[in-house]
């Protein structure tokens, strides 16, 4: 089917809508890595890194995407293992959930060790250099592209709506990181919140490898719930210092 005849076709538009809609779903966890690896940088560096991270994201999709017919042979079974099939696209979500598992671990301890500051990761000094946080996020950009790549293959055959849509999907991530980036440097508690996040979303990934199909309805679910969890606690801890500060003036 022709640019032209996709543009008349009604149908076409819906699953442009439902892609775009999706590669942003999927860009979030994405998105979320970013924005905590690069406020680990000095300030100076920080927006530089995240629009070089989404970029390469933006990059990598459109890449692969003029390589459908290869990421199509990724989901083929490899070998197997205890009953299972594992497929290079498995292969490639294990490892990548694990270095997601680890890397969230890591940023924990970092994060609830009084006695660990060297890599603080809300206002400290970053230990971590430019060239560091770009290789991981690059890591992780392989991963959640072939995930997003293989999810707009199996949603339609048009390759004219998976580029339109991807495209569609970085720009929002591009937009969104660095007011995202500055909302998690501004509340500390934010940042336990997102790791806790992307441990949920390494363990998915090892899951979705191991042949395990966890709808990513829940997950997101949990997630949103959880957000809006933390919101009310915002919330109700600036209602008290409001209140606080209100009884100190009247006194004064």
């Amino acid at each position: 089917m022709d640019i032209a005849a996709l543009v008349a076709d009604p149908t076409a538009w819906v699953a442009l809508v439902t892609l775009v809609v999706m590669e942003v779903v999927l860009g979030i966890d994405n998105l979320i890595f970013i924005s905590i690896l690069t406020n680990k940088l000095p300030p100076e560096h920080r927006d530089r890194a995240r629009k070089i991270g989404i970029g390469l994201a933006l990059i990598m999709r459109l890449a692969l995407l003029g390589t459908i017919a290869w990421i199509v042979q990724l989901t083929q079974p490899v070998f197997t293992l205890f009953d299972h099939a594992f497929s290079w696209k498995d292969m490639i979500l294990i490892a990548g959930g694990l270095f997601l598992v680890w890397k969230a671990t890591k940023e924990v301890h970092h994060t609830v060790d009084p006695v660990d500051h060297k890599e603080d990761m809300v206002g400290g000094t970053a230990a971590m250099t430019f060239g560091s946080a770009i290789t991981q996020i690059l890591i992780l950009d392989l991963v959640f592209s072939i995930d997003s790549i293989i999810t707009a293959v199996g949603m339609t055959p048009h390759v004219p709506i998976m580029f339109v849509a991807v495209i569609a999907a970085v720009t929002v991530m591009l937009l969104a990181a660095t007011p995202l980036a500055n909302f998690i440097e501004r509340n500390p508690t934010i940042v336990m919140l997102a790791l806790a996040f992307l441990l949920m979303i390494g363990t998915t990934l090892i899951a979705e490898g191991m042949g395990f199909h966890v709808p990513k309805g829940y997950v997101y679910a949990a997630m949103a719930f959880s957000a809006l969890v933390e919101v009310l606690n915002m919330w109700a801890r600036n209602a008290r210092e409001r209140k606080k500060k209100a009884g100190q003036t009247t006194v004064h």
